[in-house]
Protein backbone atom coordinates (compact mmCIF):
# COMPACT_ATOMS: atom_id res chain seq x y z
CA UNK A 1 0.00 0.00 0.00
CA UNK A 2 1.20 3.75 -0.95
CA UNK A 3 1.27 6.26 1.27
CA UNK A 4 -1.95 7.07 2.89
CA UNK A 5 -2.80 11.01 3.16
CA UNK A 6 -5.59 11.59 5.74
CA UNK A 7 -6.85 14.91 6.39
CA UNK A 8 -8.64 15.28 10.18
CA UNK A 9 -10.96 18.28 10.49
CA UNK A 10 -12.51 19.94 13.10
CA UNK A 11 -13.95 23.18 13.56
CA UNK A 12 -11.09 25.74 14.17
CA UNK A 13 -8.05 23.19 13.83
CA UNK A 14 -7.14 22.69 17.27
CA UNK A 15 -8.53 19.90 19.06
CA UNK A 16 -7.98 18.10 15.39
CA UNK A 17 -4.48 19.34 16.05
CA UNK A 18 -3.94 17.36 18.76
CA UNK A 19 -5.62 14.66 17.59
CA UNK A 20 -3.60 14.53 14.12
CA UNK A 21 -0.54 14.42 16.84
CA UNK A 22 -1.38 11.79 18.83
CA UNK A 23 -2.09 9.54 16.16
CA UNK A 24 1.00 10.51 14.39
CA UNK A 25 2.69 9.00 17.75
CA UNK A 26 1.03 5.49 17.37
CA UNK A 27 1.46 5.47 13.22
CA UNK A 28 5.27 5.36 13.92
CA UNK A 29 4.76 3.25 16.80
CA UNK A 30 2.82 0.63 14.39
CA UNK A 31 5.47 1.20 11.61
CA UNK A 32 2.25 2.66 9.32
CA UNK A 33 3.33 4.59 6.34
CA UNK A 34 0.27 7.40 6.95
CA UNK A 35 0.54 11.36 6.92
CA UNK A 36 -2.28 12.76 8.86
CA UNK A 37 -2.91 16.49 8.91
CA UNK A 38 -4.75 18.88 10.42
CA UNK A 39 -6.78 21.65 9.02
CA UNK A 40 -10.72 23.48 9.73
CA UNK A 41 -12.97 22.57 8.25
CA UNK A 42 -13.10 25.44 5.63
CA UNK A 43 -10.30 24.05 4.16
CA UNK A 44 -11.08 21.16 3.21
CA UNK A 45 -11.81 21.81 -0.36
CA UNK A 46 -7.86 22.55 -0.74
CA UNK A 47 -6.71 19.39 0.01
CA UNK A 48 -9.65 16.99 -1.32
CA UNK A 49 -7.59 16.41 -4.93
CA UNK A 50 -4.49 15.49 -1.95
CA UNK A 51 -5.97 12.88 -0.05
CA UNK A 52 -7.07 9.02 0.76
CA UNK A 53 -8.97 9.96 3.77
CA UNK A 54 -11.14 12.64 5.61
CA UNK A 55 -11.77 12.36 9.10
CA UNK A 56 -14.31 14.73 10.14
CA UNK A 57 -15.43 15.96 13.76
CA UNK A 58 -18.26 14.38 15.71
CA UNK A 59 -19.66 17.79 15.83
CA UNK A 60 -19.09 18.55 12.40
CA UNK A 61 -21.55 15.97 10.93
CA UNK A 62 -24.35 18.67 9.80
CA UNK A 63 -21.33 19.26 7.05
CA UNK A 64 -21.06 15.58 5.72
CA UNK A 65 -23.50 16.65 2.98
CA UNK A 66 -21.45 19.79 2.01
CA UNK A 67 -18.50 16.86 2.28
CA UNK A 68 -20.30 15.17 -0.31
CA UNK A 69 -19.96 17.78 -3.17
CA UNK A 70 -16.10 18.68 -2.44
CA UNK A 71 -15.58 14.88 -2.74
CA UNK A 72 -17.54 14.31 -6.11
CA UNK A 73 -15.28 12.56 -8.20
CA UNK A 74 -12.07 12.42 -5.48
CA UNK A 75 -11.50 8.79 -3.89
CA UNK A 76 -11.79 9.76 -0.86
CA UNK A 77 -13.13 7.77 2.23
CA UNK A 78 -15.32 10.22 4.89
CA UNK A 79 -15.30 9.26 8.06
CA UNK A 80 -17.32 10.83 11.10
CA UNK A 81 -14.92 10.18 14.07
CA UNK A 82 -16.98 8.93 16.78
CA UNK A 83 -17.61 11.17 20.29
CA UNK A 84 -16.09 8.54 22.91
CA UNK A 85 -12.36 9.02 21.42
CA UNK A 86 -12.17 12.21 19.98
CA UNK A 87 -13.36 13.74 23.20
CA UNK A 88 -10.27 11.80 24.84
CA UNK A 89 -8.50 12.49 21.55
CA UNK A 90 -7.58 9.18 21.64
CA UNK A 91 -5.06 8.84 18.71
CA UNK A 92 -4.78 4.78 18.48
CA UNK A 93 -8.79 4.70 18.84
CA UNK A 94 -9.09 7.10 15.88
CA UNK A 95 -6.18 5.40 13.76
CA UNK A 96 -8.17 1.91 14.39
CA UNK A 97 -11.32 3.61 13.65
CA UNK A 98 -9.89 4.84 10.40
CA UNK A 99 -7.75 1.69 9.55
CA UNK A 100 -11.60 -0.14 10.14
CA UNK A 101 -13.13 2.02 7.84
CA UNK A 102 -10.36 2.16 4.29
CA UNK A 103 -9.03 -1.87 4.85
Amino acid sequence: MSKLNVLLVCGSGASSGFMAANMRKVIKERGLDIAVTARSESEIENYIDEIDALMVGPHLAYILDDIDEYTQGADVKVILMKADYYSKLDGAAALDDLLSNIG
